[in-house]
């Protein structure tokens, strides 16, 4: 039986999930699309719906609380001025995973991609130039 086991360990300490989890909630609102594994990426996807959602009502408290969880000034900065205001109109579900097919070299890990839903129209125009 699994009672009051709540969340999954990715076969790392605690100190090293934590970590992890703020390093990739960091990179995620910094790029705005990762590719890591399925298992980091459904484990990271609610840390930053939170994150946004708190990002969407601008107050000192806020910023705080988003700095107390993320310890990264740029991110939160961007969290703030740009992720919030673009996500006011939206009530929830501001992530996607998307599976990868090819597996991850080594370990043969699952891929994925962790991305923000909505982008703005340059970020667009960038990716369809890549594709």
């Amino acid at each position: 039986m699994r009672h009051r086991y709540a969340g999954k360990k990715l076969g790392r300490t605690t100190s090293h999930r934590i970590a992890m989890t703020r390093n990739m909630a960091a990179s995620l609102i910094e790029h705005e699309r990762i590719i890591t594994t399925v298992q980091k990426a459904k484990n990271v996807k609610p840390f930053v719906e939170k994150l946004v959602t708190l990002s969407k009502e601008s107050t000192q408290h806020n910023r705080r609380r988003a700095f107390a969880k993320l310890r990264n000034k740029d991110a939160v900065q961007k969290l703030f001025d740009i992720l919030g205001p673009r996500f006011q109109g939206r009530p929830g579900g501001y992530c996607r995973v998307l599976k990868l097919s090819k597996p991850r070299l080594g370990d043969n890990g699952e891929r994925a991609v962790l991305e923000f839903v909505e982008r703005t129209i340059e970020e667009e125009e960038v990716a369809t130039a890549e594709a």
